[in-house]
């Protein structure tokens, strides 16, 4: 194995961490369990549970279908609806951008990569590469930190979301706790950092001739 390539050990896992990241990012997204409510008014939410993502609120309700069968009621979260928290406003960009500069480092890291393992020998192509996917890498952790926080302190903090009344939820629950998707974010974060500080990190060997 050439000089070059056993430079870049930690960028290949940078690459494999940032790759994982990603996809939890995207996976924690498309979640509806960021925050989970318990209420006791079970007439409607026949489960006492209602789960809230940054996408849309579902709960369980037997009130409209045949006895012994339930049906999970769905209802969008429009970012132009001035109930919508900010904390929850906030994640659905962010997370867009997440998703979008995550993508760009996986990238800008396959094609650094690439290079390194086919020999070619330009350092400023495979450094270049290296930071660019290891700035996309922190920027995207850094978006999926800040809803993740601050949805978690919400819950923390039991704070109530002013539903209209077409959504058939109240405004406060009774309690509520994080859901999967708050700790699938968290991961996400951990994962994204690591793979952009070690892409960061990368040295070209002086022993190559660029």
């Amino acid at each position: 194995m050439s000089s070059l390539a056993r430079s870049s050990h930690l960028q290949l896992a940078a690459f494999a961490l940032g790759t994982v990241g990603w996809i939890l990012c995207t996976i924690s997204m498309g979640m509806v369990e960021w925050r989970v409510w318990h209420v006791d008014n079970t007439t409607i939410i026949s489960s006492g549970i209602a789960w809230v993502g940054i996408w849309k609120v579902c709960f369980i309700s037997y009130l409209h279908v045949s006895p012994g069968y339930k049906e999970q009621f769905c209802h969008k979260l429009s970012g132009y609806d001035s109930s919508i928290p900010h904390e929850i406003y906030a994640a659905q960009g962010l997370l867009l951008i997440a998703m979008f500069m995550g993508l760009l480092g996986v990238t800008a890291t396959i094609f650094a990569l690439r290079n390194v393992y086919m020999g070619v020998t330009r350092k400023t192509l495979i450094t270049h590469f290296f930071l660019v996917g290891g700035c996309f890498y922190i920027l995207a952790g850094l978006c999926v930190l800040i809803p993740v926080s601050w949805n978690f302190y919400s819950v923390t903090h039991n704070q109530s979301i002013a539903f209209p009344p077409s959504y058939d939820m109240p405004s406060s629950p009774a309690a509520q706790e994080a859901g999967a998707a708050i700790p699938i974010g968290i991961v996400a974060v951990i994962l994204l950092l690591l793979s952009g500080t070690f892409s960061l990190s990368y040295r070209f060997p002086a022993t190559v001739r660029s």
